[in-house]
């Protein structure tokens, strides 16, 4: 029987927003496949750690600081990342300004993080990716962007997420004849220690049990599997798929 192993010995990748979760499991997915990884993140301890454990696959690990909603920290980020790994083969943006709310922060926030951090990120990178003759991007988008939930109010989230979908689209025609393609993924709920659907578990447990009853299989999503999902993607496996949005949700119906 033949099986598909996924060896990314050789390319270059940034995570934009990998201290934990989804972004932490993709960056050392990555890794363990034979990628050089550069990552970012806000929080010093959280991306240290990050950084720490990417490189005991032994591989080129760039870890810097950048908050995602700071245009000039972005550049400063992808310029640093290329630097650090000698350019740049594919970039993942996963990041949330976790505007679940529905004022005006919570609104800034998704769109300046949710969307406009790849947007930006994406726009310093295209040199570097047009330069490495096959490069992928991998938005990471959102379930709530999908399917407009009543079961999980989240307004300026989900909007931004939606954003952030057909963005994909548009990148992965307009940057087709560059060479590069273009997929976005969208999670349902994950849930890892410390992660919100975790504390959400732990707090509101009657709200985590209504979400729970809306999932076929009975639990959460773990970031792992999203994880081997953007890896796909991001690798020559994927050589003919561009253009596509994925929902990794678990069969969610609201």
């Amino acid at each position: 029987m033949m099986t598909m192993r996924i060896d990314m010995t050789g390319r270059k990748v940034v995570v934009a927003g990998a201290s934990r979760g989804i972004g932490r499991s993709i960056a050392l997915a990555c890794a363990e496949a034979g990628a050089a990884v550069s990552i970012c993140a806000r929080g010093a301890e959280a991306l240290e750690d990050a950084r720490a454990a990417i490189a005991e696959h032994g591989h080129v690990t760039g870890a810097f600081r950048c908050d995602l909603s700071q245009d000039e920290e972005i550049r400063t980020f992808i310029e640093a990342a290329a630097d650090a790994m000698g350019g740049i083969d594919v970039l993942v943006n996963n990041a949330t300004g976790y505007g679940f709310g529905d004022d005006e922060a919570n609104w800034t926030a998704s769109f300046d993080v949710d969307i406009m951090a790849a947007v930006r990120a994406s726009r310093y990178a295209l040199p570097y990716l047009e330069a490495a003759g096959g490069a992928a991007i991998v938005n990471i988008g959102s379930g709530s962007g999908m399917i407009p939930a009543s079961s999980v109010t989240t307004p300026a989230y989900g909007a931004a997420k939606a954003a952030l979908i057909h963005y994909s689209g548009i990148q992965a025609v307009t940057l087709a004849t560059k060479n590069i393609r273009v997929n976005c993924v969208s999670p349902g709920f994950i849930e890892f220690p410390g992660g919100q659907w975790d504390r959400i578990r732990q707090t509101k447990p009657e709200a985590y049990a209504k979400t729970l009853a809306t999932l076929p299989w009975g639990r959460l999503g773990r970031p792992e599997e999203i994880a081997d999902l953007v890896v796909f993607l991001a690798s020559s496996r994927a050589s003919w798929i561009t253009g596509q949005t994925i929902a990794a949700i678990g069969g969610w119906n609201q």
